[in-house]
């Protein structure tokens, strides 16, 4: 397959617990890794003593565009669309902080990108080539966040649900879901929507001129 002049950017967003990591893994296993690689917004979280705090109680507000250093995802995105790897950062949820190791990113010719706040950002918004946005039911989506939570993240349920209450559902009102506009493809029910899905990769490979 010949390398195109540049990388094909994918963004692909939505709420949290909306099924964007499913999505993002049947895309990949459908092209192959050959052929595309995944960012993660989520490795560019800043250290907790970085993010952006609530006024009325101190509590760190993972849920705000300030809480992740865009500037330096942007800045990786150009160096892969200049056929330069990156070096992506590791990021530890237990302890809300960067474990000051890296992971090697290669450029490919699709470079797909997930996040929540991905299509909130006008910058990084201006970069993908393709825009795909998750759409699932608020209560589907908190007991998905609720479970990840408690299994992956040493979480209680008090504070998955303070949480959700004070800082994820009202930025997902604020911010999430008014980005939804600008989506190129609305996928809902994320990873169980086949057609959508069909969709969505066929489109790929047009790209990448073999369809």
């Amino acid at each position: 397959m010949a390398k195109p002049n540049a990388p094909i950017f994918i963004g692909l967003a939505g709420g949290t617990g909306s099924g964007k990591t499913t999505v993002c893994q049947k895309i990949v296993d459908r092209l192959t890794p050959a052929r595309i690689t995944w960012i993660q917004h989520d490795s560019y979280y800043r250290n907790w003593d970085e993010l952006p705090r609530l006024e009325e109680h101190g509590w760190p507000n993972f849920d705000h565009p300030d809480a992740l250093d865009t500037a330096l995802l942007i800045e990786h995105l150009h160096a892969l669309r200049r056929w330069e790897s990156v070096n992506v950062p590791d990021y530890d949820f237990t302890t809300h902080s960067r474990t000051g190791g890296t992971h090697v990113v290669m450029p490919l010719p699709l470079i797909l990108v997930e996040g929540i706040l991905i299509f909130a950002e006008p910058t990084l918004r201006a970069l993908f080539d393709v825009k795909l946005y998750v759409d699932t039911d608020a209560d589907l989506r908190f007991i998905r966040r609720l479970r990840r939570d408690l299994d992956e993240r040493g979480r209680t349920i008090d504070t998955v649900i303070t949480q959700y209450l004070t800082t994820v559902r009202p930025m997902h009102l604020e911010f999430v879901e008014p980005s939804k506009r600008y989506a190129d493809v609305i996928i809902p029910e994320g990873g169980h929507n086949e057609v959508a899905l069909d969709m969505v990769v066929a489109r790929l490979h047009a790209l990448l001129g073999e369809g």
